[in-house]
């Protein structure tokens, strides 16, 4: 069975960002280079822009004022703000033309949605600097499952009903059926591409947060939107009593429990909207 390395990389043509977000990220990482530096390249990428431009002015940033150019977008989010943000309209772009087999692509992206906002808004109740940067790690969350249906559709599929089936973590049985489980794979994919540790490392651990080391938090946060999502779409009757989460991500973050139907609520509300910027395809579905 392939390690989730070598099955990333006998994927990795097929899993490619755009010219875009490189680009982007050059200039990010030039230490001479300026935020109007940062507006002129997005500014070549028109759809990318307005894709940008929307998101700022949703209620995910609840900015007071209408924000109309890619300039001032850039000046009131700061850098590493605008490179997620451009991290996630061309995740959504750069999958949509990618075939799966057997996969429910407009339910993935659903919970991806609902899991990065649900991300945020946790990070945000428990007083995180920077809450909104937790939206990219939680839409990443389930990213390896897109290459897992990708290299094994059928045992991909499998997986996911014994798991439900049997009331057994789907980690473990993508371990037992293919070698390998979402997180490692989604995270190795992160890591080819060059993404920032913290959000590699949140993907890595969201299982076992306990093992992130200093990015524990991110780790955390991650898995606590994972298990709300996952609780809320199983079937009632296959669901445990209580929210099956790590009492480490809960000390981590410092979140209450009692603040989650709220939350939920809000992410629910904000759900379509967010998903027609990041996937829109699963919006007519």
């Amino acid at each position: 069975m392939p390690t989730a390395q070598e099955l990333v990389q006998s994927c990795t043509s097929i899993f490619t960002l755009p010219e875009i977000y490189f680009r982007v990220r050059e200039v990010v990482e030039d230490s001479n280079s300026t935020m109007g530096d940062l507006a002129e390249v997005l500014k070549l990428d028109p759809a990318i822009s307005a894709r940008l431009l929307r998101i700022v002015n949703s209620p995910i940033y609840g900015f007071p004022k209408q924000i109309d150019t890619i300039s001032r977008a850039v000046s009131l989010l700061g850098t590493q703000a605008t490179i997620d943000l451009v991290t996630a309209t061309t995740i959504g772009k750069t999958f949509a033309g990618v075939p799966v087999q057997l996969m429910d692509v407009s339910k993935f992206w659903h919970r991806s949605v609902l899991c990065a906002l649900l991300a945020g808004k946790l990070a945000k109740s428990c007083g995180i600097k920077d809450s909104e940067r937790f939206f990219v790690e939680g839409l990443l969350r389930d990213l390896g499952h897109y290459v897992l249906y990708q290299y094994a559709p059928e045992r991909a599929q499998s997986a996911l009903i014994e798991a439900g089936y049997l009331g057994s973590s789907l980690a473990e049985v993508e371990q037992s059926n293919i070698g390998c489980d979402f997180a490692d794979v989604g995270a190795e994919l992160i890591h080819s591409w060059g993404m920032p540790v913290q959000i590699e490392q949140a993907i890595r651990h969201q299982l076992r947060p306990n093992e992130a080391g200093e990015y524990v938090q991110h780790a955390s946060i991650v898995h606590l939107a994972g298990e709300v999502v996952d609780f809320e779409e199983r079937d009632p009757k296959w669901r445990p009593a209580e929210l099956p989460c790590s009492p480490q991500a809960l000390e981590a973050t410092g979140f209450v429990l009692a603040n989650l139907p709220e939350l939920m609520t809000d992410a629910q509300a904000q759900l379509n909207e967010t998903l027609a910027l990041v996937y829109p395809q699963a919006v007519a579905a």
